[in-house]
């Protein structure tokens, strides 16, 4: 009855976790959750007020597949403005979102066998898109643990003739690792003696970011790599407009025309209303954004410092996002638990905290803890930690 293609794929463990979670708790369980990947604060006001503004002046119709001129000119300035790039308003689509970004990406680029070099640890929906679009997913296991960053040379082993893209997620979801300019440059070195090799830069955590040097991404420190670069990006996680469904890719404008016309079969022209807000996100006031993103650097420090606290857990710095991937290999061998899988049931059902396992994310005996909540739930999961840890 059902495709191939639909049996190759496996639920989100992100969204599984968070809704066990959820069903304890609607059977009365206590239960903290460390689990979602998104924002507890509410979309900023004066984005909810375009909203309503546009809603109230009748911007309740289609709109152009690839979206509203208003919301292509404003990701242009951005390009600009932030990362020195000029862009024309043929090389920008607006989705519904920007998984959905990636997936007509991957669709409108990818032929069976095709090669998606994925590095470890990577968000989880990578391989599974790939996987629909009967290419191959490849990992790219960093040599160095203390950074889980891939180095050139570990790039440069993975690279086939069959290779078609690589992804750069960065600051990374599960990890919370930045690549640093020195480091892309690095990599830009690599792929430039590869010029059939297309780059994903997955930048949509880039504004949720307090590492040591300025943000940058490859197209930024390597412009002659523009025409086969695609900027994903959107305004969910840096606005915590989740809901909203708002992303968009920037890049080669023969591919964007694909994806505009493989959108146009599929769902069609993002939310209207939502694409008016989405203007307003990005040529607003970015003061609420910014004291965001200062409160997710207290949270990580906070977590931070209590994983590190914990006995058997090694746990490093996170440059941006809002995750933390700690290694409980020890925690796992020493009570004797199978691995990061079951280790994450049983502080579900023993402890009361919901937990992603690293396994998701391609890293077994790892467990991702996103600090997108309080203070008081950060302290709260990580006192019940400690504790099964210790008994």
């Amino acid at each position: 009855m059902l495709s191939q293609r639909s049996t190759r794929i496996k639920p989100s463990p992100t969204l599984v976790i968070s809704a066990l979670a959820q069903t304890l708790k609607s059977q009365g369980k206590d239960i903290v959750s460390l689990s979602a990947g998104e924002p507890d604060f509410d979309t900023p006001k004066h984005i909810k007020d375009a909203a309503i503004k546009a809603l109230h002046a009748g911007f309740t119709k289609y709109t152009a597949v690839d979206g509203i001129q208003q919301l292509k000119k404003a990701i242009l300035n951005k390009c600009l403005h932030e990362y020195g790039q000029e862009y024309n308003l043929n090389n920008v689509i607006v989705s519904n979102g920007a998984k959905h970004s990636i997936y007509t990406l991957l669709e409108a680029i990818i032929n069976p066998g095709d090669e998606v070099l994925i590095p470890i640890p990577y968000w989880v929906s990578y391989p599974d898109i790939t996987q629909i679009m009967d290419g191959v997913p490849k990992f790219i296991m960093p040599s160095n643990l203390e950074t889980l960053k891939i180095s050139p040379q570990d790039l440069e082993k993975a690279i086939t003739k069959k290779s078609k893209i690589l992804i750069i997620n960065s600051p990374n979801n599960p990890s919370g690792s930045n690549y640093t300019k020195n480091e892309l440059r690095d990599i830009a070195d690599v792929l430039l003696k590869y010029p059939k090799l297309m780059v994903l830069s997955d930048d949509i955590y880039e504004h949720i970011y307090w590492g040591k040097d300025a943000y940058v991404n490859l197209i930024m420190v390597e412009p002659k790599l523009k025409d086969r670069v695609f900027l994903i990006n959107g305004v969910s996680k840096s606005y915590a407009m989740t809901g909203w469904r708002i992303g968009y890719c920037v890049g080669n404008s023969v591919v964007i025309n694909a994806m505009s016309n493989l959108q146009s079969q599929s769902t069609s022209n993002p939310n209207s209303i939502a694409q008016y807000a989405a203007v307003e996100a990005l040529e607003g006031s970015q003061s609420e954004r910014i004291l965001m993103n200062k409160e997710f650097q207290k949270r990580h420090d906070i977590i931070y410092s209590l994983l590190n606290q914990l006995p058997k857990v090694r746990v490093i710095k996170s440059d941006g996002a809002f995750y933390s991937f700690p290694d409980f290999s020890e925690v796992i061998k020493s009570k004797s638990i199978d691995n990061d899988i079951t280790l994450a049931s049983r502080l579900l059902s023993e402890a009361g905290v919901a937990i992603v396992p690293g396994s998701a994310f391609g890293m077994a005996n790892h467990l991702r803890f996103s600090f997108a909540t309080s203070e008081e739930v950060i302290i709260d999961a990580i006192t019940r930690i400690k504790n099964f840890i210790c008994n």
